[in-house]
């Protein structure tokens, strides 16, 4: 019998470890965008139930402590700096190392997938440096967080790598809070709060909250009681585009902080008529089908304008039962203000920002946004927001909101645009917020900055402005 081409039978990977293995590689070797690639691979691998849960969980949770897990590892590599471990080898220490210090897998069940997964993905005889680093990392399993602590250089030191976020981002945290009316040491539960996985939120449009509540339960999804809004509908669990009320945009998914920003454009007094209304960034499109379930009932129109075509692509899909008031725009926002001035009764302006408000859901972004990058955003966003306050009529009401709390973004822009802009108004928005929210929302400086720790949302800041007449 010819047994020349016999080769050992090789374990196979678990299939739910190697599509969260892959979608590492693929944010940080391709940067992508974890929320985008884990849905296609998940299919991909027609994982669902408990295995789709495990490898979003372990995805995201991964994801999310991976400063903390790398400054781990780089104690048990014997000497090798950790930017000398191959990049596919180091998001396999990730996983792994996750999986024995948050999840509390047995360590023999880690250490053999991982090893499994590695000699079948990489090569054969890389699995025993990948052994060798997790059994240290498990052999001081309940010791880390005291070893880390003892080599930081200071508490804030130990305080951003402990929770996994950059020096820079904690720094901006702490002064945001100080300068809304918290203090600075309310970091720790804000960071916490970013590494804690949200639930998705849902929000009824051309439904009752009844319906959606209904539909919820007859797909067998676990639910929960809003936090904030009173049309929203939280999911403890389960794929939320299941819901065939999601598919045809009758609800969405939308964070319940910027189902409050809707809200409180759609709700605000103004003088004089109501009958047309602007999202100047309206992609990719949640708050525009949000602001057309309060426009379809009062016989108004929207013009939600979009800069990127495939942008404004996703904002028709979302609009699609409102499609009759909404009008689409492809343009820059800039020029709206010189091409329609005085033209809109209600004007939101949800500028483009650096996302720092989301890192609950977009946990991979903490480490590839840049310090630079919020003052490069306030220049766009100035100039956005004195574009829009030039298309808004006397007596109207514009919202500015951002999904950053950083003050470079936030009042150092409407601070700006109010020394520059005599006609320009600063409106408490908290009485509006607080009459259409569950509770009482609370503002500082006539400004209301959400936290992911108090509001159970993402960090949105909320301005409102009105216009006096010239």
């Amino acid at each position: 019998m010819d047994n020349s081409g016999w080769r050992p039978r090789r374990d196979q990977s678990d299939p739910a470890r190697l599509v969260a293995y892959d979608v590492l590689r693929a944010v940080h070797e391709d940067g992508a965008y974890a929320n985008l690639a884990l849905p296609q691979l998940l299919r991909r691998s027609h994982l669902s139930g408990r295995d789709a849960a495990f490898a979003t969980n372990l995805t995201y949770g991964t994801l999310r402590l991976e400063g903390r897990w790398d400054a781990i590892i780089s104690r048990c590599t014997q000497g090798r700096k950790l930017e000398d471990v191959d990049p596919e080898i180091l998001d396999i220490l990730r996983l792994g190392t996750h999986q024995l210090l948050a999840l509390d897998t047995p360590a023999h069940a880690a250490l053999y997938e991982m090893v499994t997964l590695t000699r079948n993905e990489l090569s054969q005889n890389r699995g025993g440096f990948v052994n060798a680093v997790l059994r240290r990392v498990d052999e001081k399993a309940d010791r880390w967080e005291e070893i880390i602590r003892a080599s930081s250089a200071s508490e804030a030191a130990f305080l951003a790598t402990w929770n996994s976020h950059p020096r820079w981002i904690v720094e901006e945290f702490e002064r945001s809070l100080e300068s809304n009316g918290r203090k600075a040491t309310d970091v720790q539960t804000v960071l916490e709060a970013n590494n804690t996985p949200p639930k998705v939120a849902l929000v009824a449009r051309d439904v009752t909250k009844r319906q959606l509540r209904r539909a919820v339960i007859s797909e067998g999804l676990p639910y929960s009681q809003p936090a904030l809004m009173p049309e929203a509908l939280l999911l403890d669990s389960g794929d939320p585009h299941h819901l065939r009320m999601v598919q045809t945009g009758a609800a969405g998914v939308q964070d319940e902080g910027s189902q409050l920003i809707a809200a409180i454009l759609a709700e605000a007094p103004i003088e004089g008529p109501d009958r047309l209304w602007l999202d100047m960034c309206a992609g990719p499109g949640g708050k525009t089908a949000t602001l057309a379930s309060y426009a379809v009932e009062r016989d108004v129109r929207i013009h939600a304008n979009e800069p990127h075509e495939h942008r404004l692509d996703l904002v028709a899909s979302a609009v699609g039962p409102f499609a009759d008031i909404v009008d689409l725009r492809l343009g820059s926002g800039e020029s709206i203000g010189t091409e329609e001035p005085e033209s809109y009764d209600r004007i939101l302006v949800d500028a483009p920002c650096s996302g720092l408000g989301s890192l609950r859901r977009r946990p991979e972004s903490r480490w590839t946004k840049r310090p630079e990058d919020p003052a490069e955003l306030a220049t766009l966003q100035l100039a956005l927001l004195t574009s829009a306050f030039a298309a808004l009529r006397p007596g109207g009401v514009l919202v500015y909101s951002t999904c950053t709390p950083v003050l470079t973004e936030t009042h150092a822009v409407i601070e700006k645009f109010l020394a520059q802009t005599p006609q320009a108004a600063l409106r408490d928005p908290a009485p509006v917020a607080s009459d259409v929210a569950l509770r009482r929302v609370e503002s500082h400086d006539a400004m209301i900055q959400l936290w992911p720790d108090t509001d159970q949302s993402d960090a949105m800041f909320i301005a409102m402005l009105s216009k006096m007449a010239s």
